[in-house]
């Protein structure tokens, strides 16, 4: 089974087309070439509250992803309010997956300066990711081996940890 998947850049100047969505690409190649996911929704909207909730609720309502990643407006910049929208939506946290990208950042970059969240909304897995690709890169990294299991379970199919 393919899973589906949800797309969302945050960014002012990338809405405006002034700047290429370059963490975008490589959240696009990771997701079908390490995911086994397809694509079905992908969108740059500027860095305003409403606007990312409405496109995070589309995604998960209409679209029925099984998993949204955002990209972008995590950080600690007036404009970051990705994780304030995404908060807004969910039913529930995964704090799991946000601590692991967190943490793995903080090896190497700047893992500490991230505010990026982690959630459930229905039965779709939204996680926010940085707007850099090395930072999309390394977050995907520490958590890409658990999200099968993740989305398996938010499907309902019965999964069992491995002892």
């Amino acid at each position: 089974m393919r899973w589906k998947v949800g797309l969302l850049t945050a960014s002012d100047l990338g809405s405006r087309g002034e700047r290429e969505d370059t963490a975008a690409q490589v959240i696009r190649e990771l997701v079908e070439e390490e995911l086994q996911g397809d694509i079905i929704e992908y969108r740059i909207v500027p860095d305003e509250t409403d606007e990312i909730m409405a496109a995070l609720i589309e995604m998960t309502d209409y679209y029925k992803a099984d998993l949204v990643l955002t990209t972008g407006g995590i950080g600690m910049g007036l404009r970051d309010v990705t994780p304030e929208a995404t908060l807004k939506v969910v039913d529930r946290l995964a704090p799991g997956f946000a601590e692991a990208m967190r943490a793995a950042m903080q090896q190497r970059s700047y893992g500490m300066l991230t505010r990026g969240v982690s959630g459930i909304r229905e039965r779709t897995l939204i996680l926010n990711l940085p707007g850099t690709p090395k930072g999309v890169h390394e977050s995907l990294a520490a958590v890409m081996d658990q999200l099968p299991a993740a989305l398996a379970q938010l499907k309902g199919r019965g999964w069992e940890p491995e002892e």
